[in-house]
């Protein structure tokens, strides 16, 4: 876990990512797109993109599945609060455009920057 903080902390700002995590503090307030803009990935790059994907890829598989991103605020601070089940489904219809499931490197970027 220790590498995924500096993963993070290396491409996101600290400030920026505490901002978007206390905005979405509450159950049920999750939102994706506004998440990704308020931590500052969506102006990133997309190697910097593909940078955090690989880290919440936590099991290295290629792809960010749906017991991943229950834990996605974990990757980017490990303070961060589970996703519920509805936030968790609602991601990974955000993300899903090929509806296998799970969200590959392609997908989590054109989520990240539309």
């Amino acid at each position: 876990m220790g590498n995924a903080k500096m993963a993070m902390s290396g491409i996101l700002n600290c400030d920026d990512i505490k901002k978007a995590l206390d905005a979405f503090a509450v159950a049920e307030s999750f939102d994706v797109k506004k998440f990704f803009e308020m931590v500052g990935l969506k102006s990133k790059s997309a190697d910097d993109v593909k940078k955090v994907f690989t880290v919440l890829d936590a099991d290295n598989s290629g792809f960010i599945e749906e017991e991943e991103l229950k834990f996605v605020l974990k990757g980017f601070a490990k303070d961060g609060r589970d996703l519920t089940d509805k936030e968790t489904k609602a991601f990974l219809r955000a993300a899903d455009k090929d509806g296998d499931g799970k969200i590959g490197v392609e997908e989590f970027t054109a989520l990240v920057k539309e």
